[in-house]
């Protein structure tokens, strides 16, 4: 070890003229093998969206392709998003686990083989997609767009009626909400700055993006940016693990990333297993406080209308506290919710709060209370019906069953026409995405060009059609009831 770093820099100048001599796939799997040595200084190379499978693992034998079909519900005439997969045996008596010497879910998993099935077949036009294309230009123009059109609308509201303000932010305002997210999603995967670049304007990649992530987030009711930056990433190895996706394991952990970062939304619409949190002790009393399983326990199969409203309802309120808890943290430096993260967790929290109430602070003086209602109806809105957005939001990991094989599809992409794409900005690419997580926002509508047997053809999803099936009988989680 002492060695490996005291020559780290022989080794990555000897490591750069390998990687000219090899081959994509070459290049792949030394990367991967020489960010494995997590004891040394060439750990730094990221590995998170790397699914080559480590030295140590073996690579299962890749399933024979099964051909699913779209099925048309007769209530909605709505054709469930699924897509072309190796199969999946659902067993809806059996939880899925995680073995602990496994680094991915099984829902991960199944976006792995996909994966290697489709760079086997079409490397040569999936690899420069990977490699080189990014969002840097366009994504960065929008992102200004997106945060000053905020700004300046949140304070323009100052003058308007309660409800002229939320007309305002249903639109464009849940617009500019979406689009700052799906951009900061961008920067987070690697895809917005240009890959091949270290340095912009004198200032280090790393350094950059870290920057953009945190002031990129404002202004602000509640933010992308804690999600983000400790939950995201990690969704991508753990969706649907049983384990993982505990709301009490959630919010008791004592690691600085959440297990799964998306458990705290879909805990909201969909069936997790596991024991819920957060759990606060008063004296000798153990009270749980879930907001989401509250309004989730007032659902009704059959009634997607009431589900739907119990949906909106703990949704937003969740979100309202989250702008009250934002307050106490800047105030007191810790996020009481999550006591057992390490210091490091709650100093970022605080630091991001104290920013980010003081954005809050200034619109308030500029034009009162409105100017935050109308943040936060921004943020809110696209994610509940019946906004368009809503339905790629809500059908992101369900458990699709295709009904003449019995296949689990533990991820769906929305494909309602290229207005919709331009709408969510790619976001309802959301299958493409997990299968291809650092192809940039913009481009990975093709890779249904590219590699269409693996994705369904058609642009015709009926998006209210679609979240009326959505609340009518709630899914599990990423096929968190069936073993991949």
């Amino acid at each position: 070890r002492n060695s490996l770093n005291s020559d780290a820099t022989m080794v990555v100048a000897n490591t750069t003229i390998l990687l000219r001599r090899t081959t994509y796939l070459g290049r792949r799997f030394l990367l991967t093998f020489l960010a494995l040595d997590s004891s040394s200084e060439l750990s730094c190379i990221p590995i998170a969206h790397c699914y080559a499978p480590s030295s140590h693992r073996r690579i299962g034998r890749p399933h024979h392709l099964t051909a699913l079909r779209s099925t048309s519900s007769a209530a909605t005439g709505v054709d469930n998003v699924i897509s072309l997969t190796s199969p999946v045996a659902v067993q809806h008596d059996a939880a899925v686990k995680v073995p602990p010497n496994k680094i991915f879910s099984p829902a991960a998993e199944w976006h792995k083989d996909r994966r290697r099935q489709m760079l086997k077949k079409y490397g040569d036009q999936i690899g420069p997609l990977e490699r080189d294309s990014s969002s840097h230009t366009l994504a960065l123009s929008l992102l200004f767009l997106s945060n000053a059109s905020l700004f300046t609308l949140s304070a323009l509201s100052g003058k308007l009626h309660p409800f002229q303000v939320a007309l305002l932010a249903l639109f464009p305002g849940s617009i500019f909400s979406l689009w700052t997210l799906q951009i900061l999603h961008d920067l987070l995967h690697g895809s917005l700055l240009k890959k091949r670049q270290q340095k912009f304007m004198g200032i280090k990649r790393k350094n950059l993006q870290d920057s953009l992530l945190f002031w990129g987030s404002m202004p602000s009711a509640f933010g992308y940016y804690l999600y983000l930056k400790y939950g995201h990433l990690s969704h991508h190895k753990s969706l649907g693990d049983a384990q993982s996706s505990s709301l009490k394991q959630l919010f008791e952990s004592d690691k600085k990333e959440f297990e799964d970062g998306d458990v705290l939304f879909v805990a909201h619409r969909m069936k997790l297993k596991g024991e819920v949190g957060p759990r606060f002790k008063f004296g000798e009393k153990e009270i749980i406080m879930s907001i989401s399983k509250t309004g989730f326990n007032a659902w009704k199969e059959g009634h997607p209308i009431r589900n739907a409203i119990a949906f909106a309802a703990s949704f937003m309120y969740e979100r309202f506290m989250l702008m009250i808890n934002d307050l106490v943290v800047a105030i007191t430096g810790r996020n009481y919710f999550f006591p057992n993260k390490p210091q490091q967790f709650h100093d970022e929290c605080a630091k991001y709060c104290r920013c980010a109430v003081s954005v809050r602070g200034l619109l308030w003086m500029l034009a009162g209370w409105k100017s935050v209602l109308f943040l936060y109806l921004s943020e809110t809105l696209w994610s509940i019906p019946p906004h368009p957005a809503c339905a790629m939001f809500v059908t992101n990991h369900g458990s699709n069953v295709d009904s003449d094989s019995g296949d689990c599809i533990p991820s769906s992409s929305t494909y309602a026409g290229k207005w919709y794409s331009l709408l969510t900005l790619g976001t309802n690419y959301h299958c493409e995405h997990h299968d291809f997580p650092t192809i940039p926002l913009h481009r990975l509508g093709e890779l249904r060009k590219i590699a269409p047997e693996f994705y369904p053809k058609g642009s015709m999803d009926n998006v209210f059609g679609i979240m009326r099936k959505v609340f009518a009988k709630p899914d599990f989680y990423a096929c968190m009831d069936a073993n991949i």
